[in-house]
Formats: structure tokens, sequence, C-alpha cells
């Protein structure tokens, strides 16, 4: 899906109603509509997706996610029978859209008309707070867990039922600078694994599962990748 009509993008300024590609790339689709002055898309800045990645993880972050503005999801089952979703008829939920069975070729949005000056001053202040808070420069694939629902109350962390920051947990547990091979847990934001040359798939699964283990014996929270690890089978 990164050539061809995949990738094309149509904006129609008057109406706020943009149709792209699922193989767009999602930052550039951001800026160009920042540029025309369409605002809802600059509160994902700083994710490093495809416009059918976003849509299929349903990803966000502090300020918004992707379900907020999508309209209509174009899609292939693994027949190669075209389909069209409306956004009533998409599950979508913390990270998820349950339309992982199928293939995204395109995705519709519904986008608020404003002032670009104002649009770009907010895309800055999004992209800001990442880079203050969030290793941007270096090698990864963003947030490895999905912040955890707590089945019980734990004391100096939240209460029963509440969602808690996965890097908070992963840093109180001491986790911050953990190492396997050429896979580190940044020490900017423990929710990151940052890889070095020489880093292996291996190396990041590895540490992956040596921070599921501690946050399990440290707090009893089983966490979720948010991350997809493709296994090959036999």
């Amino acid at each position: 899906l990164s050539r061809g009509v995949f990738k094309d993008v149509a904006i129609h300024d008057e109406t706020g109603f943009v149709i792209a590609g699922a193989g767009a790339r999602l930052p550039q689709l951001i800026t160009e509509c920042v540029r025309r002055g369409l605002g809802g898309l600059e509160a994902l800045a700083g994710i490093p997706a495809s416009v059918g990645g976003s849509v299929i993880m349903n990803a966000g972050g502090a300020f918004g996610q992707t379900c907020d503005h999508v309209i209509r999801v174009h899609a292939l089952d693994r027949a190669g029978r075209e389909h069209a979703f409306d956004r009533t008829q998409i599950d979508f939920g913390y990270r998820r859209s349950r339309l992982n069975h199928l293939i995204l070729t395109g995705v519709e949005f519904s986008l608020d008309q404003g002032d670009p000056d104002a649009l770009r001053a907010e895309l800055k202040r999004c992209m800001a707070y990442k880079k203050d808070t969030q290793p941007l420069a270096s090698d990864s694939a963003g947030c490895v867990f999905k912040n955890p629902t707590l089945r019980q109350a734990i004391e100096g962390v939240g209460e029963a039922g509440q969602r808690v920051s996965a890097g908070m947990l992963i840093d109180r547990a001491g986790l911050k600078g953990e190492r396997v091979g050429g896979a580190e847990v940044s020490g900017q934001h423990a929710n990151f694994l940052v890889t070095r040359e020489g880093a292996s798939a291996r190396d990041v699964i590895g540490l992956i599962g040596v921070i599921t283990e501690r946050v399990r014996e440290t707090y009893g929270v089983e966490l979720e990748r948010e991350v997809v690890v493709w296994e090959r089978t036999p």
C-alpha cells in the first residue's frame, strides 16, 4: 500500500472533508491539513504511522485519538471483496478498532475549519510536548505497552478500575536503562524501547519479556503490548 492510489490524498477546503489512502503518511497529512486551515488531526502530531495503521490501532495520545474525526473506512477482506464502514459501524476503543481482519485501503475524515496560524501553534505545542517527554530522536517503535486498567487498588499507583501509565509502572519497577543486547528501556520515557546499532528483533522481544515479568512481580499487573509482533508460523 506504499504506492499509487493507496498514497493519494484529496482535501476539500470548503467542507473539511478529507479522503486519504491507507498508505499515506500521517505526519504529512497532518501538516498539509494544518496548512490549509483544517483542524483535528494535529492532536496526532508525532505519531509515525500510515493513515491505515493509525486507524487499525486507533492511534492517539494525550491530545486525542484517530477515531475522533473518522467518518468512513474502506477495506478489502481476505477474499478481495470491497467493504465500506461508517463510523457508527466500527467498534473503536482504546488502541483498537477491531478491523484487524481486514486490509484497509482508504479513510475519510471530517475536519474542522480554523485559522491556519492558530492550528500551526497547536501543532507546535503538541510536538514540543512530545519532544520534552518522549525520545523522538532515538530509534524506537513508540509506546510498547498499552496503559493498563487496574483490577485492584495499588497504593501510590491508583484505584481499581483506573487506567494508569504503563511507563510509570515500568519506571517505578526500576527498569529505566535496562538492556537486552542492543535494546534499552529509554531513560526519558520508560514505555519506549530504544535501539542501538546491531540491535535485533530478538533483543527487543527479550526486553519486552523482562519488563512484563518485572511489572507482574512488582505490581501484579499484566502489561499488554501495544506494538504488534509478527511471528513466522511453521
